[in-house]
């Protein structure tokens, strides 16, 4: 990993946990303390973190957003792999909304393979892709646009899911935990969130395996508000335990083309 992944990966953390350890991020990342502790002084000199004594939290009253172009890179396969199993409870004829997200877009690219479908989004790169599908209707939410993530979010795009009524709806998080839920780092897209969740007969979270376990700033929803979590093989059955059984596995073949 390089020293500007690393350096993002720890901003992540620290913006999810809203707290991390010097020592815990050296044994997770495989490197020197040493290390560490100057990745962390060069964030807080670059303004995107708070030291602390030890490791370090979030600029106090920092909203922060991890741009589209980082989080489109990240655990492609894996990605990959779990928009494939969403895709498979698609049928043809259904009406799906998408929420914004790397990941969801993986189940828009995957949705290709059906036909009569609507889908409602409120993610202008999704909306880009599916508007070149055939046969295909695509709704799109109104709102405001956050730009580094493509995503519409306020008032006017709740308001317009109110008004439909779907199938299936694919949700993204940025965080998942037994306890605290499924939540996010901001807190504009809570709204919209939680309208998709009331817009559909069922739901599906589809979330890496790395999102297991931390907790973001603010709450979506419960884990017993949704019916269905995806994730990838990574997650061991000790953590997908406390989910019972709304977790489903997508496995990545040898091929790494091919999804089960």
């Amino acid at each position: 990993m390089s020293a500007k992944d690393r350096r993002q990966a720890i901003l992540r953390r620290i913006h999810t946990d809203g707290y991390v350890e010097a020592k815990l991020l050296s044994r997770e990342l495989g490197v020197d303390a040493s290390t560490i502790r100057r990745d962390l002084d060069m964030l807080a000199k670059a303004g995107k973190a708070e030291r602390t004594h030890g490791g370090a939290r979030p600029v106090t009253g920092a909203v922060f957003e991890i741009p589209y172009a980082v989080k489109e890179n990240e655990r492609r396969q894996e990605k990959a792999a779990i928009a494939n199993c969403a895709a498979q409870r698609v049928m043809d004829g259904h009406t799906v909304v998408l929420d914004s997200g790397s990941t969801t877009y993986q189940v828009a690219l995957e949705l290709r393979h059906r036909s009569d479908l609507t889908i409602i989004t409120n993610d202008l790169r999704i909306a880009k892709y599916v508007a070149l599908l055939p046969a295909t209707r695509l709704l799109v939410t109104g709102g405001e646009l956050l730009g580094s993530v493509f995503t519409l979010v306020g008032e006017r795009a709740v308001e317009f899911l109110s008004d439909y009524s779907a199938d299936w709806a694919f949700l993204g998080a940025d965080a998942i935990d037994p306890t605290a839920g499924i939540t996010n780092t901001n807190t504009l897209e809570i709204p919209i969130k939680r309208a998709i969740i009331a817009s559909a007969t069922r739901t599906a979270v589809v979330v890496d395996s790395s999102k297991f376990g931390h907790r973001a700033l603010a709450k979506v929803a419960g884990i017993n508000e949704v019916d269905t979590i995806i994730t990838d093989s990574d997650l061991t059955s000790a953590q997908a335990a406390p989910y019972a059984d709304k977790v489903v596995h997508a496995s990545i073949t040898i091929d790494s083309h091919q999804y089960t």
